[in-house]
């Protein structure tokens, strides 16, 4: 993907398909909209020309939109919605001539079903790099999505450089080797190791200046970036580069992540205070680095094998009275829970974590649909929710982008799986919650996780065009227009996503 245009905003050449209605071009697809007769023609920088009002009866991001002969016009209560009513208009503008840019007139009036409007990347497996990560801010803000949810720390690799911890980027950011394109390797057994390609992957990783630089571009586009740091599973990477802080330091000898892909036993040392204290230093610098009011701590698929013979794991089940090492999570998850409260900040993690007497300020991303790997018994949504957390709502088998997507040739690779077009769309992130407890599901996200993805264009082809069915689902909810509707306005944005140098799978 190269990099769209950012700060500017001269409206450039956005429609392919001049038989499709011109407002029913727009994905997401508008509230309410009623097109008129003409055009508004003019010639350099559209938005020049653009009269802004402000009317604090429009709702949180929301934003009228007028286009007339001799004029237009946006109305907002802030500037979210200021920023939405733009993006809506360079969907809608088009070329006139050399200079000139055409718009439809139209009355648009629109605003978001979910606050949460969200899109996932694992960096872990595979590293992707500013500029990726810069073109999907871009494409985010085209649809209106206001999330960026970023994986950044793995069994398979730490991609983060924290001061006063060097060692996590000199182990934890470098692999001697991944398992070769397209071999299934889990295990790391004698079979498994002989599918690895032998080839060092990294260092890679971010230093502080490039995640504010990041954490910067996203403000710019109203998307505030959600950072995860994984506790107290998936921190193999960090025990590499710290092994007192694992129960079994010496399964750490050879100080490098996991280089096939699932889950490692080794976990955070939960009865050690000075882990502990570690995590505590890490999550307190993502604090300071990443301004928004939410950090998702993981919490997903941790074993427990090693906290039942830790006798440092023992001595805190016994000190904490946690009966048994199921009780050891619950305390890390509500101990991470006050921490992050008290720097003003709300805790997110997968479902898994709210198990126990967790606050009812911690909110859940349900990912299962039923219990499934390391985890622990399922907390679905709808539980979460009824129990008084939000809720973010990304089921594998509707949001998982790492999921075959059902195409005739595709000359990618996935997990397994199957979720196509017409299932994202299908996707109701309130569907089986009951009526009181609906308004604790703030929204969902689409999830990229990069075990068989390699590079930009792989992670592209995956992302679009599902994630436009996300984004409608996202913005419209229940009012979204139809399938078979979303496909002729998909195809249109299709065009225009391959013409910016988008690898865009096709829609069928």
């Amino acid at each position: 993907m190269k990099k769209l245009a950012g700060k500017s905003l001269v409206i450039v050449a956005a429609l392919t398909a001049a038989s499709a209605s011109a407002a029913l071009q727009i994905v997401p697809a508008p509230r309410k909209a009623v097109e008129g007769e003409g055009t508004f023609v003019c010639t350099g920088d559209v938005v020049a020309q653009v009269k802004f009002e402000s009317d604090t009866a429009v709702p949180k991001e929301g934003y009228r939109l007028s286009v007339a002969k001799d004029g237009i016009k946006i109305v907002s209560s802030d500037e979210a919605g200021r920023f939405y009513a733009l993006e809506t208009l360079k969907q809608l503008a088009a070329k006139e001539g050399k200079d000139g840019v055409k718009v439809p007139c139209v009355e648009i009036e629109d605003s978001p079903r979910y606050s949460w409007r969200g899109l996932h990347l694992d960096e872990c497996r595979h590293f992707f790099g500013k500029e990726t990560v810069k073109s999907i801010l871009d494409l985010m803000a085209r649809y209106k999505l206001n999330r960026f949810h970023w994986h950044l720390t793995e069994d398979q690799g730490w991609r983060v450089d924290v001061p006063g911890y060097p060692d996590l980027v000199k182990y934890g950011a470098v692999r001697s080797a991944s398992p070769r394109h397209g071999e299934k390797a889990y295990t790391g057994t004698k079979e498994d190791a002989a599918k690895l390609n032998g080839v060092r992957y990294g260092p890679y990783y971010y230093t502080e200046a490039d995640l504010k630089e990041i954490v910067a571009y996203a403000a710019a586009r109203h998307i505030q970036v959600v950072p995860e740091i994984e506790l107290p599973g998936h921190v193999y990477a960090a025990l590499a580069a710290y092994p007192q802080f694992a129960c079994c330091p010496e399964n750490l000898s050879s100080r490098e992540p996991r280089l096939v892909w699932g889950i490692e036993k080794d976990v955070l040392c939960l009865g050690n205070d000075e882990a502990i204290k570690f995590m505590e230093n890490v999550v307190d610098w993502v604090c300071k680095v990443f301004p928004g009011d939410v950090v998702h701590i993981g919490g997903d698929e941790c074993p427990q094998i090693r906290w039942q013979s830790c006798p440092k794991c023992q001595a805190r089940i016994k000190k904490e009275g946690l009966g048994d090492h199921n009780g050891l999570q619950p305390w890390i998850t509500r101990h991470f829970v006050k921490f992050l409260a008290d720097r003003g900040k709300r805790t997110l993690g997968w479902d898994e974590y709210l198990l126990g007497d967790i606050p009812k300020s911690a909110m859940g991303m349900s990912w299962r649909e039923s219990r499934s790997g390391a985890g622990h018994e399922l907390v679905s949504g709808a539980a979460a929710a009824t129990r008084g957390h939000d809720v973010v709502m990304t089921p594998c088998s509707y949001c998982y982008l790492d999921y075959g997507q059902g195409l005739g040739d595709d000359p990618f690779l996935y997990i397994g799986g199957k979720v196509t077009l017409e299932r994202c769309y299908s996707f109701d992130p309130c569907a089986g919650v009951p009526d009181d407890a609906k308004s604790h599901i703030l929204g969902g996200q689409g999830n990229n996780w990069t075990e068989y993805t390699w590079n930009e264009y792989d992670l592209a082809w995956k992302v679009w065009p599902r994630m436009l069915a996300l984004s409608e689902v996202f913005w419209l909810g229940e009012a979204k227009p139809g399938f078979a509707d979303f496909k002729k306005r998909a195809a249109v944005q299709r065009s225009w996503l391959v013409s910016h140098g988008v690898n865009c799978a096709p829609i069928e």
